[in-house]
């Protein structure tokens, strides 16, 4: 089994580890992990990594993702979805489109966003929605988010369908309520799906009913290379003495190609990926995650 980028449709009603592990189950694979956890309700791509390729799993995750979401209006949950019980109402004003638009250009930009109770975040080793259930609500940390792009799909009388490109850790829950609030109502999230995360834009998903169908003929998943979620990082080419040093850990002298500190994606002289490097500044890389892989055989842009 290679190692590699799995692109999932996540189906509604799973929770992102469970998901995990039937992906883990059917392909008998110890080493793998999801990147960017989704909610139960959601669905969409979530990126699994498989083998070697778990060690590429943290450039994934600062990728931006791309959301599409229902808000219905008038009635906010304990959750900020459909899976918690009502706990606020209120009437739902008659809606413009123009003025539904003037009020998302407000939330563009970088911002803070209190995470919401019901969500995965740990503290003193429990997810915060353990002691949620439990009716107990904790002071939470405001965090750095950024919205780049959100836009009307559908406007109804009692809804509005959006979609949102967005930071990694931005709540779409709590953004949902957060419009509602700004429209003069309350409301929360009745469909979530993610669309893409960066740099996977466009690229097909499985779903486990095809995965299953797939290993009941005897095929593997259809997997990325690894460095296939890197290619925004500066690439190095090292020679076969090079690649040997860097594989012993030592520091390998080459052209600057980044900024100190910078990560970069290196290869040897056969087009082999290596796994990540830290630039130095000085002339040098240091090694950073190695793959232990077999040669890759999917296509991908390894221009220094």
């Amino acid at each position: 089994m290679p190692s590699g980028i799995l692109l999932l449709d996540k189906p509604r009603g799973l929770s992102s580890n469970v998901a995990l592990q039937r992906v883990r189950s059917l392909y008998d694979r110890e080493k793998a992990g999801h990147v960017g956890s989704l909610d139960p309700l959601a669905t969409g791509m979530l990126p699994i990594c498989l083998g070697e390729a778990t060690k590429v799993a943290g450039e994934v995750l600062n990728g931006r993702k791309c959301y599409r979401f229902t808000v219905t209006l008038g009635a906010r949950t304990a959750t900020g979805d459909t899976e918690g019980e009502v706990i606020a109402t209120a009437a739902v004003p008659t809606l413009a489109r123009g003025e539904v638009e003037g009020t998302l250009t407000r939330f563009l930009g970088r911002q803070q966003q209190v995470p919401p109770m019901y969500s995965a975040i740990k503290r003193d080793g429990q997810p915060l929605y353990r002691l949620a259930r439990a009716g107990v609500t904790v002071e939470r940390a405001a965090r750095d988010i950024e919205l780049f792009a959100l836009s009307v799909q559908e406007l109804a009388p009692d809804f509005i369908d959006l979609e949102v490109l967005c930071s990694k850790g931005t709540y779409v829950r709590v953004l949902a309520e957060d419009i509602a609030a700004a429209l003069g109502t309350c409301g929360h999230v009745t469909q979530l799906r993610r669309v893409y995360v960066e740099p996977f834009a466009g690229e097909p998903m499985h779903t486990l009913e095809s995965l299953t169908e797939a290993r009941g003929v005897g095929a593997g998943p259809v997997l990325l290379a690894a460095d296939r979620a890197l290619l925004h990082l500066p690439a190095v080419v090292l020679s076969a003495a090079e690649a040997q040093r860097l594989r012993h850990g030592q520091r390998v002298a080459v052209e600057d190609v980044a900024p100190p500190g910078a990560h970069v994606r290196l290869y040897d002289s056969s087009g082999e990926f290596l796994g990540l490097g830290t630039a130095d500044g000085s002339g040098g890389v240091q090694p950073r995650r190695l793959l232990n892989l077999a040669p890759q055989s999917a296509a991908t842009d390894r221009e220094p």
